[in-house]
């Protein structure tokens, strides 16, 4: 029986196509190779939102201005909230938004995250939040409001393509969820609720950071091999390799890798941490086919997201929260496709329960 519902079509979109034979990624007839070196977020938002919002004419202003106006929750964040992780946090947060299906609901809560994590990273470790600058793109002002100061160039672009890269992807476990409450006509708040409530599971967006875990235990190049051997022998999963989709390597891994050789060229990741992950991403692979030959077990998008949003000062038990600040874009466009065109998520169940006893 199909339990996990492989195979099953249940949605037809427009948005985005996850080839997992080939190893492509499509967004609105655009492949993520074409995106990712030509577009920033913002120009991915309005790919997403095209047809299912009236856009204004500068989308990144209007994005800006959005970000202005969510940052007056942040001084709802009490003592109980900021002992949340970050993403609980965020959550309880972005429930005070209004749950409407306009543009205006649609870009506060894309705004939401990018400006409610940082706040409360900063709050957590003693510091004011930083108040968003409209004027900056969504990447670069995410990183001011992180850091206390502008980014480089290098920086704000390596996030941007992080974005760009985890905005959409088929029909995953938060997307699916974001449409399931969209199809009983919620609003766009519910819709984005329940889909970072899926986030947030380990099997999804939570995988990210023990990918650093396992760098810090494996310590070492020259320690690498033995410590993949040893975790193989004991039956242990390698966290950043492997997908439910992808037979082939993730595509997405390929376009962060690149984005990782972008800041380590400009000297913003530790050339011994890069060095013991492509060792360690080496001897991952070669073990990983040697032991288990018939399973396509190859890097997949965690691996190179840990070692850029560490490079880029996010803490580890953000990072599920920073992939949320880039999938929103994408759980809003589901969930209008899906309140648009579809209709409600009813699938059947089969019971394998006791029968009740009959009469005699």
């Amino acid at each position: 029986m199909n339990t996990g519902l492989e195979d099953v079509v249940a949605a037809h979109t427009v948005l985005s196509d996850v080839d997992g034979k080939l190893g492509r990624l499509i967004v609105r007839g655009v492949s993520l190779d074409t995106l990712v070196d030509t577009a920033r977020y913002e120009d991915v938002l309005a790919l997403l939102f095209d047809g299912f919002f009236a856009l204004p004419d500068d989308l990144p202003a209007a994005l800006g201005e959005a970000r202005r106006a969510v940052f007056a929750h942040v001084a709802f964040a009490d003592p109980e909230l900021l002992a949340l992780p970050p993403v609980d946090g965020m959550r309880a947060l972005l429930a005070r938004l209004d749950d409407g299906d306009d543009l205006s609901t649609a870009l506060r809560l894309v705004a939401a995250p990018a400006v409610f994590i940082p706040a409360l990273l900063r709050r957590q470790q003693g510091f004011e939040p930083i108040a968003p600058d409209p004027a900056k793109s969504h990447a670069a002002d995410i990183l001011s409001m992180l850091h206390g100061k502008a980014p480089t160039a290098q920086q704000a672009t390596a996030l941007d393509r992080y974005l760009v890269t985890v905005a959409d992807h088929g029909l995953n476990a938060s997307t699916f969820a974001a449409r399931v409450v969209a199809s009983t006509k919620a609003g766009l708040t519910s819709s984005a609720l329940a889909a970072l409530s899926a986030l947030k599971g380990p099997l999804h967006g939570g995988a990210p950071g023990p990918v650093l875990d396992m760098l810090d235990a494996a310590a070492t190049p020259a320690q690498a091999p033995a410590w993949v051997a040893a975790e193989l022998d004991r039956g242990e999963r390698l966290m950043g390799f492997g997908h439910r989709v992808y037979r082939v390597r993730d595509p997405r891994a390929d376009a962060l890798k690149a984005a990782v050789r972008l800041l380590a060229d400009s000297g913003a990741i530790d050339p011994a941490r890069l060095a013991l992950a492509e060792a360690l991403e080496r001897t991952a692979l070669a073990q990983l086919k040697a032991k288990k030959p018939d399973r396509p077990l190859d890097t997949n998008v965690e691996f190179y997201t840990a070692l850029l949003l560490e490079a880029l000062g996010f803490p580890r038990e953000a990072f599920t929260g920073v992939f949320a600040m880039g999938r929103i874009g994408g759980w809003i466009a589901h969930a209008r496709e899906q309140a648009k065109t579809g209709r409600l998520i009813r699938p059947m169940s089969v019971y394998v329960g006791p029968r009740p006893q009959e009469a005699a």
